[in-house]
C-alpha cells in the first residue's frame, strides 16, 4: 500500500470522526434538557405524620344526633330501600327482609328470611341485636361492618341522613325503642353553663339545722352540761 492510499483513508477515519462529533454537538444543543434547580412537582411531608399512617378517620356517630332528628327526612332518605324492603307490620319479605320492629331486634333471625352466612356468624346465634349503634355502623357500609354480606347497598355516607334515617326506622314498632344515651345526653351537653335542662328537677335546699330532720314525736338529745372548771 503506498502513502497516498494511506493518507485517502486516514482522511476519511478523520473525516467521519469530525461528522460524528458535529452531530454530536449539534444534538446536545437542540435536544439538551438540564435538570431545574427546583422541582416543578416537590410534595413535602411532615416525618410522622399520624393521619398519613392511620389511614382514613372512623365515619362519625349518627347517634348524638337522634335526639333532633327529622323522621319525615328519614322516610325520604328510605326511599333508596323500598326496592329491597317492606316496613309495614306483617309485611313480606322482598330482596331484603321485612324492617318493622327493626331496632332491637336480634340479627339474621327474622322469619322466612334466607341470611347471607356471613351475617349468620356476626348474629352469634341471634345473640348481637340492631341496636342504634349495630345500625349507624351497618347503615354507614354494609360491606365494610359485615365482610361477605349478600346486601349491595352503598351505604348512607351523611352522618345527618343516617340520623334521619335511623330515626324513622325507629318508629316502625308499635313500642319505639328509647334513644340511646349518646342521643338522651347531646341536648344537656349543649346547655349553656349554669342552667340545668329542660326537664331537670330543681335543686332542694338542704336543712338549715341537724335538728330539722329528726321525725316528729322524737325528742332531739340534750346537750351534756358543761363541767365546772377546777378550782384554782
Amino acid at each position: 500500500m503506498d502513502s497516498s492510499e494511506l493518507n485517502k483513508y486516514l482522511a476519511g477515519f478523520l473525516a467521519t470522526c469530525f461528522v460524528v462529533m458535529s452531530i454530536a454537538i449539534v444534538s446536545d444543543a437542540i435536544f439538551a434538557a438540564p435538570a431545574p434547580e427546583k422541582p416543578g412537582y416537590a410534595i413535602e411531608a411532615a416525618e410522622g405524620d399520624a393521619s398519613a399512617a392511620s389511614g382514613p378517620a372512623d365515619p362519625e356517630s349518627a347517634l348524638p344526633l337522634l335526639a333532633s332528628a327529622s323522621v319525615e327526612k328519614g322516610e325520604a332518605v328510605h326511599k333508596k330501600c323500598v326496592a329491597c324492603h317492606t316496613t309495614e307490620k306483617g309485611g313480606a319479605n322482598k330482596t331484603g327482609p321485612n324492617l318493622w320492629d327493626i331496632v332491637n331486634r336480634p340479627i339474621a333471625t327474622h322469619e322466612g328470611f334466607g341470611y347471607s352466612a356471613a351475617l349468620k356468624e356476626f348474629s352469634q346465634g341471634g345473640t348481637v341485636k340492631w341496636d342504634y349503634e349495630h345500625l349507624d355502623k351497618f347503615l354507614t357500609s354494609p360491606k365494610g361492618f359485615v365482610k361477605g354480606t349478600a346486601m349491595g347497598f352503598a351505604g348512607v355516607k351523611k352522618t345527618d341522613e343516617r340520623a334521619d334515617l335511623i330515626a324513622y326506622l325507629r318508629t316502625l314498632s308499635d313500642n319505639p325503642a328509647p334513644l340511646p344515651e349518646a342521643a338522651a345526653e347531646a341536648p344537656a351537653a349543649e346547655a349553656p353553663a349554669g342552667e340545668a335542662p329542660a326537664g331537670a328537677a330543681p335543686a332542694t335546699e338542704a336543712p338549715a339545722a341537724e335538728n330539722a330532720s329528726t321525725p316528729a314525736g322524737e325528742a332531739a338529745t340534750p346537750a351534756a352540761p358543761a363541767e365546772p372548771a377546777p378550782a384554782q
